[in-house]
C-alpha cells in the first residue's frame, strides 16, 4: 500500500498574520488562497515539495455543527498553544532558528535543544498559537 500525507490542517486566528508567518518567516510557498475575510483557507508548503501541504483554515465555520461553547474552547486552546501543532524538519536548525528569532511573528518556546530521546529541536508558536516543533535532520 502506498499512502502519503498530503495535507495537514492548522487553524488561524488572523489569516494575514498566519500567511505572513508561513510564507515570509518559514519561506513556504503559497499554493492556494480561497475565501475572504476571516473565512479563508490558505494552502502553503515547502518549496520543492508539492506533495506536502499545510492548509491554514478558520477554526470554526458557521453551519459546521460546532457549538458556541466548543468555539470558545477552541479559541482558548489556540491562545494557549494547546489546540494544534505540526512537526517540521530541517538540515539547518540553527539557521532556521535564527530566522525565527529575528521574526516578530514567532513566539519562541524552546531554543535548539538536544533532547534525551536523540532529537535536536526547537519550538515556536505561530500567530494563531499553533505549536511548531522543528527538528534537525541527522
Amino acid at each position: 500500500m502506498d499512502i502519503k500525507i498530503y495535507a495537514s490542517f492548522l487553524p488561524h486566528a488572523d489569516p494575514d498574520a498566519s500567511l505572513a508567518f508561513y510564507r515570509d518567516t518559514l519561506g513556504f510557498e503559497v499554493r492556494g488562497d480561497v475565501g475572504q475575510g476571516e473565512m479563508r483557507w490558505i494552502t502553503v508548503g515547502p518549496v520543492g515539495q508539492p506533495e506536502t501541504s499545510i492548509v491554514l483554515e478558520p477554526p470554526a465555520v458557521p453551519g459546521s455543527g460546532i457549538t458556541d461553547e466548543e468555539q470558545r474552547t477552541i479559541t482558548e486552546m489556540m491562545a494557549k498553544g494547546t489546540y494544534s501543532g505540526v512537526n517540521l524538519a530541517t538540515g539547518d536548525l540553527d539557521g532556521v532558528f535564527a530566522r525565527l528569532q529575528a521574526a516578530t511573528d514567532a513566539e519562541i518556546i524552546q531554543e535548539p535543544t538536544d533532547q534525551p530521546w536523540g532529537v535536536r529541536d526547537c519550538a515556536v508558536r505561530d500567530p494563531a498559537g499553533n505549536m511548531i516543533r522543528i527538528q534537525e535532520l541527522g
